[in-house]
């Protein structure tokens, strides 16, 4: 987000927060129309037409079908729930009224279509949701996480996106020659997607209690989290929506401080550090080992305050919102080991997939290598526990081979922690018997890590191996 968007949001929630205090139920209809705005306003422009309207719309029908999926049979025809949906579509035919305007549209980052176009993906939805009310079936629910997956891949995967885009073109009747990956720039799925896959996964397992359809909706697109998260449980993100924390005035100003302090790390710290962070083109300029050093490390200090300063944004948001999202980061840089890294960076994200991948699959390791006639080895199991689940983070942050070898490094170097912990950590504990050599031992872990995240950068930020190792060569100095 722009600053200015960052302080039109700030706005909103000042007034939301004045709704709360005042417990009006006009709450959650502001707390609503907010969000569904947000989704038309964040869009970025798209050089294919009318496609950063669509994709909006796109959103919003994908949340509508996801509560279809999960809402029980009593909860569908609740009278609020007609509301709220009548609301939702009123929003989005204001988003396409804005065309008629005598200035460029407010809401949308191009002129939208007209407004008859919404007839017909209008009266496919009402048919998408009322055959879902009526006629669900449980496998439904399975076929919802793979769609969910599949269009994760789609957006993710330079490949398809550029395949997407060619067809979407042809069909516009515009140039295929531009074609790109870049072209289906989708604002926040991938984390909206998580938040959907987690309600119909808990449905599937029985845990997921009765959300209205405003509720939901709400939930999935809530305006401050929509770009970059905490990525929340249904569970705790509805409780404080229907009972809303009331800040007295210590925690009115503990808001503002969260949120001075994100604007500061993000719009002053990070914007000032990018101007020398390492990136594809000063990757190839630089010629000296130290220089590049600085670029590595300018870089890592970078995405850690953009985005625990968006983090903190977010949060004071909420809070005073009356919202108590998850935390996001505890000072990763300062970990002494990288499980303890990631225990601590991107939070709500590495418990996401500690809940739905690596505790389901390794209980049902467990439980199969207990059936079995040959067991898996301990350590092979904890080996593709830890690579399995960092190549599919590496992956939901892109289908590219660089991210697939960021997540290969941080699961090779979670399992090297596990396995050399069990073996150092009596003697390393027998040997620091003073202060001295505990601090010792604690300032050379968190090194160690530090530099180990640092150097995983270098495939993050970069776009593709032959860059990544000619910046590899220089670092080590061994440019000649």
């Amino acid at each position: 987000m722009t600053l200015a968007q960052t302080l039109t949001f700030a706005g909103l929630a000042l007034l939301g927060g004045w709704l709360t205090n005042t417990r009006s139920r006009a709450r959650a209809y502001f707390l609503l129309t907010a969000s569904v705005l947000a989704v038309f306003w964040l869009q970025p422009a798209l050089p294919i037409r009318y496609l950063d309207f669509w994709l909006p719309c796109a959103t919003l029908a994908i949340v509508w079908l996801s509560w279809a999926l999960t809402a029980a049979p009593g909860q569908r025809a609740v009278r609020e729930n007609w509301l709220s949906g009548g609301l939702v579509c009123a929003l989005i035919l204001l988003a396409a009224l804005t065309r008629l305007l005598p200035f460029d549209s407010i809401l949308t980052a191009s002129t939208p279509p007209q407004a008859w176009e919404l007839i017909l993906p209008a009266g496919l939805l009402a048919l998408a949701v009322f055959a879902l009310t009526r006629w669900r079936r449980g496998w439904f629910l399975t076929a919802g996480i793979a769609a969910l997956i599949g269009l994760l891949i789609l957006q993710k995967s330079p490949q398809l996106g550029a395949a997407a885009s060619l067809f979407l073109r042809a069909a516009n009747g515009q140039a295929v020659g531009p074609a790109s990956g870049l072209d289906l720039r989708w604002l926040g799925f991938s984390y909206i997607a998580f938040r959907l896959i987690h309600s119909l996964r808990d449905r599937q397992a029985g845990r997921l209690k009765d959300v209205s359809l405003g509720e939901y909706f709400t939930y999935v697109i809530f305006f401050p989290a929509l770009t970059a998260g905490p990525i929340d449980r249904i569970d705790n993100f509805t409780k404080h929506l229907r009972a809303p924390a009331v800040l007295d005035r210590e925690q009115q100003l503990r808001a503002g401080r969260r949120f001075f302090v994100g604007l500061f790390k993000k719009y002053v710290l990070a914007d000032s550090l990018a101007l020398i962070a390492m990136n594809s083109t000063n990757a190839l300029q630089v010629r000296g080992a130290g220089w590049a050093w600085v670029l590595l490390y300018a870089y890592t200090l970078q995405i850690y305050f953009d985005f625990s300063g968006y983090t903190d944004i977010v949060i004071g948001m909420a809070l005073v919102l009356g919202f108590n999202l998850p935390e996001n980061f505890n000072a990763p840089y300062r970990q002494p080991n990288l499980t303890q890294f990631w225990n601590n960076w991107h939070i709500s994200l590495t418990q996401w997939f500690r809940a739905y991948y690596f505790n389901p699959l390794n209980r049902w390791l467990r439980t199969e290598s207990t059936h079995a006639k040959i067991q898996l080895p301990t350590p092979l199991q904890v080996l593709f526990l830890q690579v399995s689940t960092m190549l599919l983070i590496g992956l939901w942050h892109g289908v590219t081979l660089n991210f697939v070898l960021w997540g290969v490094w941080h699961g090779l170097g979670l399992f090297a922690h596990n396995r050399w912990s069990g073996f150092i950590k009596p003697r390393a504990e027998a040997w620091a018997d003073t202060p001295l050599k505990k601090n010792l031992l604690n300032v050379s872990g968190v090194l160690a890590t530090f530099h180990f995240v640092a150097l995983g950068w270098v495939f993050f930020a970069l776009p593709g191996i032959a860059i990544s190792a000619h910046f590899f060569q220089i670092l080590l100095g061994f440019n000649g």
